[in-house]
């Protein structure tokens, strides 16, 4: 969950830009701009506007759309704003007003009187709360940072991990060479959106697509291979460790068992990959890449090949090659 407080002057101080933009402009009780929004959801206080205030999510912004305009205005010209009061003895995070509508003069002195923010936006209701819930998916999303590299191979999201000089950043810089892109260098940072899917990002924007090659320094990656070769955040869909050749250790060679790695609630695929001299890491990387996206279509190459295997034994070719060996020398 978020690390710090979230609030109303931090939502109207968002740079965002295009399909993302929320197009807000605050009318009214300013003073209260620096209230929390503490739940990533949003409420629409129609009930509470009749008078029912049982179950009322007052903790959520509130959004007032055209059909709760029309109640608003019908309160005022019956001089009944005793609801309206009521309204406001809950300390709500801040009242949006859809479609560019303006609330009556009643109601915006009763705000500003409890020092509750009045926002207006010009965007239909459906629109802004699309908008405004994706962007507190991504705001109070559960985040981390690893050490590692993340790049995307062939569409695929790879985090390369491993001790220290294991050969990471070297790796990487060898794909991007071949035409990939890097995401991040050193400190990934993690977020988990929509409960299932891991975005990863560089934990310093300013930086991330800087890469330290030892005996080399600090290089610009955009700067060398042109923006075409950098991306902001991917999703991350695998997990490669790199770890130095240990020859009393059994590595995998089939590839039969699918062994995944928790992160954040969220299990990522996991491949265990040795270094030694002479080895091609990017190539494997590339392939894992390649198989990755057969897997997510259905194709598992290693389970294909054993039940072809199982196949041919039933078959009776098999018996018959091994018995009909010469066995005499």
């Amino acid at each position: 969950m978020l690390d710090r407080k979230f609030t109303v002057l931090d939502l109207l101080d968002l740079d965002l830009k295009a399909h993302n933009s929320l197009n807000l402009n605050c009318l009214g009780g300013r003073k209260g701009l620096v209230r929390s929004i503490t739940v990533p959801d949003l409420n629409r206080p129609g009930l509470a506007l009749s008078g029912f205030y049982e179950s009322f999510a007052f903790d959520r912004v509130q959004l007032f759309g055209r059909g709760e305009v029309a109640y608003i205005n019908k309160l005022v010209s019956e001089d009944n704003v005793s609801t309206l009061q009521k309204l406001f003895t809950y300390e709500v995070p801040c009242c949006v007003f859809t479609h560019g509508l303006n609330p009556p003069k009643e109601f915006m002195d009763i705000a500003d009187t409890v020092g509750c923010p009045i926002i207006q936006t010009d965007l239909n209701s459906t629109e802004f709360s699309t908008r405004l819930l994706r962007i507190f998916s991504d705001i109070f999303a559960s985040r981390k940072s690893i050490h590692g590299v993340l790049v995307e191979v062939y569409g695929v999201g790879i985090i390369l991990t491993g001790d220290s000089g294991v050969g990471k950043s070297e790796t990487a810089l060898e794909l991007i060479e071949r035409g990939h892109r890097l995401v991040a260098d050193d400190v990934v940072e993690l977020r988990c959106v929509n409960g299932n899917t891991l975005l990863g990002r560089g934990a310093n924007q300013m930086i991330s697509h800087h890469m330290e090659i030892r005996g080399l320094g600090i290089i610009n990656i955009s700067q060398l291979y042109g923006v075409g070769s950098i991306r902001e955040q991917k999703e991350v869909q695998l997990i490669v460790k790199l770890e130095e050749w240990n020859a009393n250790k059994i590595y995998d060679r089939l590839g039969t068992e699918q062994h995944t790695q928790e992160l954040l609630g969220v299990q990522i695929p996991f491949l265990e990959i040795p270094v030694k001299p002479g080895r091609n890491l990017p190539i494997i990387i590339e392939t894992a890449a390649m198989n990755e996206r057969l897997k997510s279509m259905g194709y598992f190459s290693a389970k294909e090949f054993n039940q072809n295997i199982l196949k041919w034994m039933e078959t009776g070719t098999a018996q018959a090659a091994y018995y009909g060996s010469d066995d005499s020398y």
